[in-house]
């Protein structure tokens, strides 16, 4: 290995197994941030964090991508896999399927409550959807053991840390995020997942899980999978605070469009809500008929997708709808993030919690 290259960093060929790893750092200078200056370490260069994905052929064919993870390992290259399969392969589809996967914890009596003593959907509904969906693509777009990544998953952690969330629970939400997306993109992506696709999402997210001290997350993406599945048999059920979740993020969802397409919509929402859901957040029966004909326009779509040229430019942070932190990433760094940030702001919404010297030394 070179001096060029740091102890885990090359990128390249093993026999016929390509390996990934992450470039050094090159020199960078300090750039200046919405809430002051972020250090070098903290500036994104995707050529030196990913040079797998740096170069693609100038004909690559609709299935390069797909034909490239079929050559990693499933655990060792957990984290870029599964970064080309959300930001390359299938950014749209992810982005709804992390939505609906969300949506489906609200489902939780425990998980609802939690969110309703917060009052965030309640009060600042825009803010904490893109602080959740920013901090998730800071991770995947950076890896968790980035400087980007740990201060995204410091941000997540003290923000859980202000309340009693029960192990159970987070272990549940985990869960979510990784199922939700993969049944969804089996069954209306453009193409279906391969298998080390769906093991790195695996893989990926119980790592995650692992740097958020959540406890006893199976070792076996099947084993993990019945886990939920008993678990939500066991817990999902109808609540007050499930509705009132429920309903403020279906309101929020409808006001990103004109007011006279919003009742469309809210029925475009319902209708990919399944009967478990409904019931749990006490919304209206919806005829089967609306969400076969949703789902059969998710296809529709995807027949399309499925003919356009394969995607060169990731869609991560940059690619995330957001409508609290113009220009994103530019000028930010995740310790601006979340409803109580690590960074003291010089703004009237100062976090409450107390910053000890740990925090300091991040300013």
């Amino acid at each position: 290995m070179t001096a060029a290259a740091s102890s885990d960093t090359v990128s390249g060929h093993t026999g016929d197994k390509v390996t990934t790893t992450r470039a050094a750092p090159t020199d960078r200078p300090a750039m200046p941030g919405v809430f002051g200056p972020i250090p070098a370490d903290l500036v994104a260069d995707t050529a030196t964090e990913h040079p797998l994905t740096e170069r693609v052929p100038l004909r690559p064919g609709r299935w390069y991508w797909r034909d490239l993870i079929a050559t990693l390992d499933p655990v060792a290259d957990a984290a870029e896999i599964h970064r080309i399969t959300s930001a390359y392969e299938f950014p749209w589809d992810y982005q709804r399927a992390l939505e609906l996967a969300l949506y489906r914890t609200y489902c939780i009596p425990s998980v609802s409550a939690v969110l309703e003593e917060a009052g965030e959907f309640r009060d600042h509904p825009q803010k904490r959807y893109d602080d959740t969906s920013l901090l998730m693509a800071e991770l995947v777009e950076h890896g968790y053991d980035s400087p980007r990544g740990k201060e995204a998953l410091r941000v997540i952690n003290r923000q859980h840390a202000r309340y009693e969330i029960a192990n159970d629970d987070m272990l549940y939400v985990l869960s979510t995020f990784i199922y939700e997306p993969l049944e969804w993109i089996d069954a209306t992506g453009w193409r279906r997942l391969h298998p080390t696709e769906r093991l790195a999402a695996f893989h990926f997210y119980r790592a995650v899980g692992e740097r958020m001290n959540i406890t006893g997350i199976p070792e076996d993406i099947g084993e993990f999978r019945r886990w939920r599945d008993d678990y939500e048999a066991r817990t999902m059920r109808y609540d007050r605070n499930n509705e009132l979740i429920g309903t403020y993020t279906l309101d929020l969802m409808c006001s990103w469009y004109p007011a006279a397409i919003r009742p469309a919509v809210r029925a475009v929402v319902l209708s990919l809500v399944d009967e478990d859901m409904t019931r749990a957040f006490g919304f209206p029966w919806r005829p089967p008929a609306r969400r076969k004909a949703a789902f059969a326009a998710l296809r529709a779509r995807s027949r399309v997708v499925r003919w356009l040229p394969v995607r060169r430019r990731e869609l991560g942070a940059r690619g995330t709808e957001n409508r609290t932190y113009p220009g994103y990433p530019e000028g930010y760094r995740p310790a601006d993030l979340g409803a109580c940030p690590i960074r003291v702001r010089d703004r009237s919404d100062i976090c409450p919690v107390p910053h000890g010297a740990g925090d300091r030394a991040l300013k």
